[in-house]
């Protein structure tokens, strides 16, 4: 049989994905695996480097996707960044769902351990840029390396709250993640009340159901 040559990025990310979920292990090789799916190896090193560049890919395109939907709509256009976060969380976690089953082969071994972890790299980059896109405001702080330093760490708190909500969704057996959507709705108020600095009631609303579901925050 002749091999494919009109193989696409998003072919090669369909068959690894539909690999692991059918055998729960990866290829055991990158030329077994274009064997399996009849193209040529070199085709695979056109996109990726590695079977580990390509599960990075995997969540970058994650994010890229909700970014895209999110970006034709008007009403997200208009949104203040609290609203925007928000809508980009539904809307990234729409797409963990509809792939929940690779997510969870790819993530729950290490769901304890994600901040760490190589596979979110690139997930990473592409969610820090966005959040300092969305021009948050913060505390005046006047001093330049104060601001830098200030700027850095709402990122990396930012991403910690991603990682933190990924964990929860990994862990919820609510009813289409219900409990995901409410955690999602108070944590991100929580942090938007905590940089403007104001009352703390909805840190502690966040904390009394966290406690209430047992979710260890690492």
């Amino acid at each position: 049989m002749a091999k494919k040559k009109s193989i696409t990025q998003e072919d090669i990310i369909g068959y690894y994905m539909e690999y692991v979920l059918s055998h729960n292990e990866n290829p055991k090789s990158v030329y077994a695996f274009a064997k399996d799916n009849n193209f040529e190896e070199q085709r695979f090193y056109e996109f990726f480097a590695s079977f580990d560049s390509l599960e990075q890919s995997i969540f970058k395109i994650f994010f890229d996707n909700a970014h895209e939907v999110l970006e034709k709509s008007e009403d997200y256009i208009n949104f203040d960044p609290k609203n925007k976060l928000l809508s980009f969380y539904f809307t990234f976690f729409e797409i963990l769902t509809a792939n929940r089953s690779y997510v969870i082969y790819a993530l729950e071994s290490h769901k304890s351990s994600l901040k760490s972890m190589r596979t979110l790299v690139h997930l990473k980059k592409r969610f820090v840029n966005y959040i300092e896109h969305l021009n948050i405001k913060t505390i005046d702080l006047k001093q330049e390396q104060l601001v830098r330093i200030q700027k850095r760490s709402l990122k990396e708190t930012a991403w910690l709250q991603l990682l933190t909500t990924i964990r929860f969704w990994i862990d919820d057996t609510s009813p289409s993640f219900e409990k995901t959507d409410l955690f999602i709705e108070k944590s991100v108020k929580a942090s938007f009340d905590l940089i403007d600095v104001t009352p703390l009631k909805s840190i502690i609303d966040l904390g009394k159901f966290l406690y209430k579901e047992k979710i260890q925050m690492n």
